[in-house]
C-alpha cells in the first residue's frame, strides 16, 4: 500500500463526510444562528467569554489531540494497516464527529453546563453524582499522565546527566509560548483584531518563540519541571480562559497544523510504502482484535475526554450556533487525518513487516524529519519540531482537563437553592483545583503507570456515557437521535468487553495463575470493577430514558 493514496483517500472521504452527514445532522437537530449562546447570556469574563470562532477552533483542537491520535493508531498497527484505517475512518465519521457535535449542541443548549448537568436534567440527580465522580478521576488519572509526559518532554538531561538539546528547546520554546499566549490574549481582549490580523500576530509570536528555543535551550531536570508544570497548570485552571488557556491553545494551534500540514507535504513528495501487512491477524501477542483494536485507537476514531472539552469549556465561548459544526465535528475530523498520518509514518518505518522500535512520538517524529529530509530539511531541526509539536499537543490537553476536573469537582457540590457552609466551599474553583490537582500530583510520584493500561476503557466508556445523556436529550427535547443509538451500543460493548477482559485475567491471577501484585494488578482489578458498574448503573438509567415518551423541550 502506498502512504500518498493513504492519505489522499482518507482525505477526501472525511471532507464529504463534513459536507453532507456533518451538515445533515446540523440542519437535522436544529441549529439556530440566531438563537442567543451561553457565552452571551452567562458572561462573567472567566469562564464565559464570547470569542471568534478561529480561536474556539483553535482551542478546540489543540485540547482534544492530545498525544492520543499518534500514540493509538501506531499501537494498534499490530493488527495490520486496514482494521486501524478501516476504524479511524468510520470510527470517525460516524461515532467521534457525532458524539463531539451532540455534546458541544447539547451544552450550548443547555446553559453551557457539562455533560454531568445534562445526566441530572434529562437522567437523574444520582446517575450525574456517579458520573461526575469519574469524571474527576478520569481527570485526575489524565492529569498525571500528561504531566509526567511533559516534563518528560521538557527533561534537559537523560538519565546519565547529559543534557538533550531537542528537549531543552522545546522546554524553553514552550515557556515562551506562555509569555507570549498572555500577550496575545491581552492583545486580542482589548483591541479585538479581525481574525485576519490575528492570525498574522499569532504566527509572528509562535515563530519568534520557536527560534529562541532552538537557539536558547533550557537545562532543567524531569523532577523541577514537574513542580512547575503543576504549578502552571494551577494558575491556568482558575484563570480568565481568555487570559491564558484560549490564547495559548490558538497559538499552539498553528502549531499543530503546521505539523500536519508538514507532514501532508512530506508524504506527497516522499511517497513512502506501508511496509506493515494490510491485516495481522485478529489475535495479536495475545491481543483480541476486538475490542483491543478499539479501545487502542482510541481519539483517532473516537474519545469520551472530547465530550468533557466540548461541554466543560468549548460551549462557554461559542459566539454563533452556526459554529457549532466546524468547531466540534470539523476539529474531529482534522483528529482523524492526524491519526491517518500516524499510520502512514509506523507502516514507512515498519521492516519486513516488524513494526519499528521506540516510543509512539519518537516513531512519528522519526518518520516525518524522513519524510521532510527530501525537502533539504535538516532531520534534528524537523526532528525538535516535530517533538515540540507533540509536547504540545499533551500540554494543551493537560490545562484543559485540569479545568474540566476543576468544573465536575465544583458541579459535584453544587445544587439548586442557597449552598451551605461545606458545599460552599469545596465548590469555590480554588479549592476544587487544589483537590484535583494534589491528587494527579500524587500519582504521578507514586505511578499512574500501574492504573494507565485502563484509561481506553475508561476514555471509551466516558463516550458511550456521553452518547447516551446526548441521545436522551435529543429524545427528551423532540430531535431525531437516532444517529447515536449504534455508536453508543456498540461502544458501550467495547467497553464492557475490554472491562470483563481485564477483570478476568486479575482475577485469575488473584487466585493462583500468576504473581498478584497489589500495587499493580490489585488496582487495576478495583478500578475495573468500579467502571463496570458505574457503566451500568449510568447506561441502565440513561437508556430507560430514551425508551421512555418525552415530556419537554428545549
Amino acid at each position: 500500500m502506498n502512504g500518498l493514496v493513504m492519505l489522499v483517500v482518507s482525505a477526501v472521504v472525511l471532507f464529504i463526510a463534513y459536507i453532507f452527514y456533518g451538515r445533515y445532522l446540523a440542519n437535522k437537530w436544529g441549529i439556530d444562528p440566531k438563537r442567543k449562546t451561553p457565552a452571551y447570556e452567562f458572561e462573567d469574563d472567566v469562564d464565559y467569554v464570547p470569542t471568534s470562532p478561529s480561536v474556539v477552533f483553535g482551542h478546540q483542537f489543540a485540547s482534544i489531540a492530545g498525544a492520543g491520535p499518534i500514540n493509538g493508531p501506531i499501537i494498534a498497527a499490530m493488527f495490520g494497516w486496514l482494521p486501524v484505517l478501516l476504524w479511524i475512518i468510520i470510527g470517525g465519521i460516524f461515532f467521534g464527529a457525532v458524539q463531539d457535535l451532540a455534546s458541544l449542541y447539547a451544552s450550548v443548549r443547555n446553559k453551557g453546563k457539562t455533560i454531568g448537568y445534562i445526566i441530572e436534567l434529562y437522567i437523574g440527580r444520582t446517575g450525574k453524582n456517579l458520573f461526575l465522580i469519574f469524571v474527576w478521576l478520569f481527570s485526575i488519572l489524565v492529569v498525571a499522565a500528561f504531566a509526567d509526559i511533559v516534563a518528560g518532554t521538557f527533561a534537559g538531561f537523560d538519565a546519565a546527566g547529559v543534557g538533550v538539546k531537542a528537549n531543552a528547546s522545546v522546554a524553553s520554546t514552550s515557556s515562551l509560548f506562555v509569555v507570549a499566549a498572555v500577550f496575545l490574549g491581552l492583545f486580542i481582549r482589548k483591541r479585538k483584531p479581525g481574525g485576519l490580523f490575528s492570525a498574522v500576530i499569532a504566527v509572528i509570536l509562535l515563530s519568534t518563540c520557536v527560534a529562541f528555543g532552538i537557539f536558547f535551550p533550557l537545562y532543567i531536570g524531569k523532577a523541577v519541571w514537574l513542580y512547575l508544570v503543576f504549578a502552571y497548570v494551577l494558575i491556568a485552571s482558575v484563570t480568565p480562559i481568555w487570559a491564558l488557556i484560549q490564547p495559548r491553545d490558538y497559538l499552539n494551534s498553528f502549531l499543530l497544523v503546521a505539523m500536519i500540514a508538514a507532514s501532508f507535504i512530506g508524504i506527497i513528495f516522499a511517497r513512502p510504502s506501508i511496509n506493515i501487512p494490510a491485516f495481522s491477524g485478529f489475535v495479536i501477542n495475545g491481543q483480541y482484535l476486538f475490542p483491543i483494536l478499539f479501545v487502542t485507537v482510541a481519539c483517532g476514531a473516537v474519545s469520551g475526554f472530547h465530550s468533557l472539552v466540548a461541554s466543560g469549556t468549548t460551549s462557554k465561548q461559542i459566539n454563533n450556533e452556526k459554529y457549532i459544526l466546524p468547531i466540534s465535528y470539523g476539529a474531529m475530523l482534522v483528529e482523524c487525518l492526524l491519526a491517518v498520518i500516524a499510520l502512514i509514518a509506523v507502516g514507512s518505518l515498519a521492516v519486513g513487516g516488524k513494526l519499528p522500535q521506540g516510543t509512539p512520538p519518537m516513531i512519528f517524529a522519526n518518520a516525518t524529519a524522513s519524510f521532510l529530509s527530501g525537502l533539504g530539511l535538516g532531520k534534528d531541526l524537523v526532528y525538535t519540531l516535530i517533538t515540540l509539536s507533540i509536547s504540545a499537543f499533551a500540554l494543551t490537553s493537560l490545562d484543559s482537563v485540569a479545568r474540566v476536573g476543576r468544573l465536575a469537582f465544583q458541579e459535584f457540590f453544587i445544587s439548586e437553592g442557597k449552598l451551605g457552609p461545606v458545599s460552599a466551599f469545596f465548590s469555590n474553583k480554588i479549592t476544587a483545583t487544589i483537590c484535583t490537582l494534589l491528587l494527579g500530583y500524587s500519582l504521578a510520584i507514586v505511578g499512574y503507570q500501574n492504573i494507565w493500561p485502563l484509561f481506553g476503557s475508561a476514555n471509551q466508556l466516558l463516550a458511550a456515557l456521553a452518547l447516551i445523556s446526548c441521545a436522551v436529550f435529543l429524545k427528551r427535547t423532540n430531535r431525531q437521535g437516532t444517529a447515536l443509538y449504534a455508536p453508543m451500543i456498540i461502544m458501550l460493548a467495547v467497553t464492557f468487553t475490554a472491562l470483563f477482559f481485564t477483570i478476568k485475567a486479575k482475577w485469575a491471577k488473584l487466585f493462583g495463575d500468576g504473581e498478584f501484585l497489589f500495587a499493580l494488578d490489585g488496582l487495576q482489578l478495583i478500578f475495573a470493577v468500579l467502571l463496570l458498574v458505574l457503566g451500568i448503573i449510568v447506561a441502565a438509567a440513561g437508556l430507560s430514558k430514551i425508551t421512555s415518551k418525552p415530556k419537554q423541550t428545549a
